[in-house]
């Protein structure tokens, strides 16, 4: 996934796998982004993508235990770069859990991976079971992300 060369600037957040901290996140990151030409939709747009891929690190990564979230986000010229990753239980079977319903757990929708794929301009998951699960995304001032009708 090739991001613009030249760094604008940066954030690392490291949290509690606590669903409270989820408004932290999307907070900082949309804060960061609004230092770019992104659009008010458009940010909106990245704080949801944002705010899937840390749930999932919270609820599949770690479930009923604690851990931590890591949350890397670089401006670039003309976006944003985040990684989520986390040292949970990681995924068997990425491309599965990617699909809808793809984790199997009937309280859940599984609609998560669909809105990060559907509102960011590129998505890179890597997963081993045991070892957690590392969510990289990229949005462009308006992407494809931005640009459904």
């Amino acid at each position: 996934m090739a991001v613009g060369k030249e760094k604008r600037n940066r954030l690392y957040l490291e949290i509690d796998s606590l669903a409270e901290n989820i408004g932290l996140v999307r907070l900082a990151v949309a804060t960061l982004a609004a230092q770019a030409s992104f659009s008010v939709a458009e940010i909106e747009e990245l704080k949801v993508a944002v705010s899937e891929a840390v749930s999932n690190s919270i609820m599949h990564g770690y479930g009923h235990d604690r851990g931590i979230v890591r949350v890397c986000a670089t401006l670039f010229e003309g976006g944003i770069a985040v990684t989520v990753r986390d040292d949970g239980v990681g995924m068997e079977d990425v491309e599965a859990c990617r699909k809808l319903g793809g984790r199997g757990d009937p309280e859940r929708m599984g609609l998560g991976f669909m809105f990060m794929e559907s509102l960011m301009d590129d998505i890179e998951v890597e997963s081993r079971p045991g070892e957690g699960t590392s969510v990289n995304m990229v949005k462009r001032v308006g992407g494809a992300g931005s640009k459904r009708g």
